[in-house]
């Protein structure tokens, strides 16, 4: 019992613990506290029959509460029984009680309607009153922002854009923020950003109109500023001169004056007004209303597009740059051409230096050079490709001064300008290639009309202008009387002359070059040298080369070229003096008109030498020779006396050209005479000749010894003219004497007799006159005299073969 008991005690412990759960359960339960999901698992666990034994708990607590409202409703029903029945009695007084009040509620609200109406009139005064008091509050808060509003307004009606900026920024910072609730200030602010649209488009409007007619103005502008820098370097170089020049103590006050007169003339820089006429100075701002490009830039400025306005007006200049960059297809046809091109770069130019200094940033400097060095470009390579086109000399000066005018304008504003100085180096050789053609047809002109004779002075006044115009010096002449000859025809004098005007020509160029006096010497002497010895000596050349020119004109033209080439000492005197360098400094170029004039004489020495031997052709082709004739007419032929008679003639011209010219001239007539004669005896048509030819022919080539020996020119020595003749004198003698054993035996050796006479030569001849005797001498055979000269010749002939075929054998 006791092991039982004691088995027995845990069951009974966890009985007693389950009750406790449940009651504990339902007091959780009871008091309503929320979640019971934790209440509820502890009920329904793991032991059998956990919830009919909760429920069990359940309903037995259901059943004492109940209980004990049973309890307390007994305890409390007589106290709600007297309370009805006191309330019951308290009825008929409380509708008696309501009677009452509502006619009291009647009576007081009769009497308190004149009240309310009162009291009611009061509080509308009072809310009318705080109403005005608050509308003049906010009135006086709006008035300054409509003031401002309508300052806008007007000042927007008179394009007072830079200020009506000023005033919204003043609205949109100080005012409008006071009164930002009221509508119209909405309205306001939404219209003054369109306000600000509205001034930046009339603004750039503006710019556009000023762009404008700052490009239609521009060769105005230009054309101004060159004429101001035209005359202050005028004025300068003037002031300049005077300062060199010592007046005297006695004339310094009055010089002063003088120069202070011109001072103010030339600061006075006139332009012609087109409406008044009046003379006035005009400027770029007299010309054109910057106004529009100050605004404009203001007004970017302070909507904070500064850097857009200037990118914009930068980019816009360009697009014009460009423009005026571009030059007219026909603009190297006339000066006014160029002279606008010029204009309307100076002019865009100078309102660009304008606007660098004064506007803050709107171009720099770095902006303008950097558009300058791009326009400079651009001009070069139009003026090269234009002026390449000029042909006129005239032109050609008239641009240069444009173009030196044009540089100083640009440098006096600051612009570098060497470039194009070097562009007038390059234009100077093109002037003076004009100048070149120009002369050449002047020269050509000259020659043209020349009669290339000797200038006739009948008195001393003709022999002045003569020698005013060429320096001529002959003291032999001077001595003689009038009327008198000159050597040289008209045409010296006359291109003496027109040498000394391409001189003057050249120099115009050279001035306002900014070049030294010895760089402008060096300049004229180069360009004199190329007309000399490209333009003048190809005119002579060609001159000499016409066919109509003859040997008398090619002889005065040779005493022509020797004066003129004298005459080069004085012009390059002429030159020192204009430029003041003297001859004698190192780098002084000289002038090659010897060695010009030296190459037209020998050009025209060669065409007498060549005139002559085709006046002999002519005569050696009239020869009529009969080559069959048995004996000779005993005179010589009436061509050759024809011949010798005009080469006689021809040689009495020659007296006044110098010696050797003359005896050159005359030794060539004769060899080629004596070639022409050599040339006809061996002529290959010549198939036979007879000893009566022979002897014709050599009367004819003794004429020609006598005329030789008559000295047609003088200065020969001994028998030198007569040497011409020695081939055809020792052949002719072979043939006359027919000794033909002595050539035989003293061929090769120094001392023969006829060392001039070739085997060849004799041989061909030889067998001419071997056909003639056949030919002649039909019965020849039979005779032993006839027979034997013919067995001579036949052995001579052999021989003579020999000694050309050991010759060509040799070579």
């Amino acid at each position: 019992m006791a092991r039982k008991s004691k088995s027995n005690l845990p069951e009974l412990y966890l009985e007693e613990n389950k009750d406790q759960i449940y009651e504990n359960a339902l007091a959780e339960i009871q008091s309503f506290e929320l979640p019971l999901g934790t209440t509820l698992r502890s009920v329904y666990d793991d032991q059998p029959n956990a919830h009919q034994k909760f429920m069990e708990k359940l309903d037995a607590c259901i059943r004492n509460h109940d209980r004990e409202i049973e309890k307390m409703c007994n305890f409390h029903h007589q106290g709600f029984v007297d309370a009805i029945t006191e309330l019951l009695k308290v009825r008929a007084d409380a509708e008696k009680l309501k009677v009452q009040v509502t006619d009291t509620n009647r009576r007081l609200q009769d009497a308190g309607k004149e009240v309310i109406a009162q009291t009611e009139e009061i509080i509308r005064c009072r809310v009318q009153q705080r109403n005005i008091t608050t509308v003049v509050e906010k009135l006086q808060l709006c008035l300054p922002v409509l003031e401002m509003y309508s300052k806008l307004k007007e000042q927007m009606s008179v394009k007072r854009y830079y200020s009506a900026l000023k005033t919204m920024e003043q609205l949109e910072n100080l005012y409008l923020p006071r009164v930002s609730q009221y509508r119209f200030c909405q309205i306001m602010m939404e219209n003054l950003p369109k306000l600000r649209e509205e001034i930046k488009e009339i603004s750039m409007s503006d710019l556009k109109d000023f762009l404008e007619s700052i490009r239609k103005h521009s060769d105005r502008i230009g054309e101004t500023a060159m004429k101001q820098a035209q005359q202050q370097k005028t004025f300068s170089t003037a002031l300049q001169k005077q300062n060199n020049v010592n007046y005297g103590r006695n004339m310094h006050l009055g010089r002063n004056r003088i120069l202070e007169s011109k001072n103010e003339i030339t600061l006075k820089r006139t332009f012609e007004d087109e409406d008044e006429h009046e003379e006035e100075v005009l400027t770029a701002q007299d010309l054109v209303d910057f106004s529009p490009v100050y605004r404009c830039l203001h007004i970017y400025s302070v909507l904070g597009d500064g850097e857009i306005f200037e990118n914009y007006y930068r980019k816009q200049r360009r697009k014009q740059a460009r423009l005026v960059l571009q030059p007219q297809s026909s603009m190297h046809e006339t000066v006014e051409g160029y002279r606008r091109y010029f204009s309307q770069i100076v002019g865009f130019f100078v309102v660009e230096d304008h606007i660098l200094h004064v506007t803050q940033g709107l171009v720099t400097r770095t902006y303008t050079d950097e558009l300058w060095n791009m326009a400079l470009s651009k001009i070069i390579a139009v003026l090269r490709t234009h002026s390449s086109y000029c042909s006129d000399p005239d032109l050609v000066l008239e641009l240069k001064n444009l173009i030196v005018v044009f540089a100083d304008t640009l440098q006096g504003y600051g612009f570098p300008v060497n470039r194009l100085f070097d562009l007038l180096f390059e234009i100077r050789d093109q002037y003076n290639e004009t100048l070149l053609k120009k002369w050449s047809g002047l020269f050509r002109d000259i020659f043209e009309a020349d009669n290339y004779s000797p200038i006739p002075v009948a008195n001393e006044e003709e022999y002045r202008i003569v020698i005013s115009k060429f320096p001529f010096q002959d003291p032999e002449l001077d001595k003689q009387s009038f009327p008198k000859k000159l050597p040289m025809s008209q045409s010296v004098p006359q291109i003496y002359m027109q040498v000394k005007e391409f001189i003057y020509a050249s120099l115009k160029f050279s001035e306002s070059l900014h070049r030294s006096s010895t760089e402008i010497d060096d300049m004229l002497r180069k360009s004199t040298n190329l007309l000399l010895t490209r333009t003048l000596s190809s005119c002579l050349q060609n001159l000499i080369k016409k066919p109509h020119i003859g040997l008398t004109e090619l002889v005065q033209i040779i005493i022509n070229t020797t004066h003129l080439e004298q005459a080069c000492k004085y012009l390059e005197d002429f030159i020192s003096n204009i430029t003041n360098i003297s001859q004698l400094t190192v780098h002084t170029a000289r002038l090659y008109g010897l060695s010009t004039f030296k190459d037209a004489r020998h050009a025209a020495e060669g065409e007498i030498y060549t005139k002559l031997n085709q006046k002999i052709d002519e005569f050696i082709q009239i020869a009529d020779y009969d080559w069959t004739m048995s004996e000779s007419d005993g005179r010589a032929s009436g061509y050759l006396m024809d011949l010798i008679n005009f080469l006689r003639s021809t040689f009495q011209v020659f007296t006044h050209l110098p010696g050797k010219v003359a005896q050159t001239a005359c030794m060539s007539a004769c060899q080629h005479l004596s070639m022409s004669l050599m040339q006809m005896l061996l002529d290959s048509e010549l198939k036979q000749i007879s000893m009566g030819a022979i002897q014709q022919f050599n009367l004819d080539v003794i004429q020609c010894e006598l005329f030789a020996s008559s000295e047609p020119v003088p200065g020969f020595q001994g028998d030198t003219l007569q040497l011409a003749f020695i081939d055809l004198r020792q052949l002719l003698d072979l043939f006359m004497v027919w000794d033909w054993s002595t050539y035989l035996a003293d061929y090769g050796q120094a001392t023969s007799k006829y060392l001039r006479v070739n085997p060849s030569t004799a041989l061909t001849l030889l067998e001419k006159m071997k056909d003639s005797s056949k030919k002649n001498n039909i019965f020849a055979q039979f005779r032993k005299n006839d027979r034997d000269k013919q067995k001579l010749i036949d052995t001579v002939v052999k021989q003579l073969r020999s000694l050309v075929n050991g010759m060509s054998q040799h070579t």
